[in-house]
């Protein structure tokens, strides 16, 4: 069975996740809607966990006193 068969009787398989630098042009208004509210919601995440480790960073200097 070819895997791009386009005519193939098993449905598309759309990825979970949003791809940097992928095709948006297959996607509808609403899946990106969907795509930016993820994406800023993985911000928000990466911003509290950078947040920590600044916070980590800060105690530990001050304790040996940089």
């Amino acid at each position: 069975m070819i895997e791009d068969d386009p005519f193939s009787s098993r449905p598309a398989i759309k990825p979970t996740a949003h791809e940097i630098g992928g095709d948006l042009s297959t996607l509808s208004e609403v899946e990106i809607e969907e795509r930016i509210a993820l994406l800023e919601a993985e911000i928000a995440r990466l911003r509290e966990a950078l947040e920590r480790k600044r916070s980590s960073r800060a105690a530990a200097d001050a304790f040996f006193k940089r």
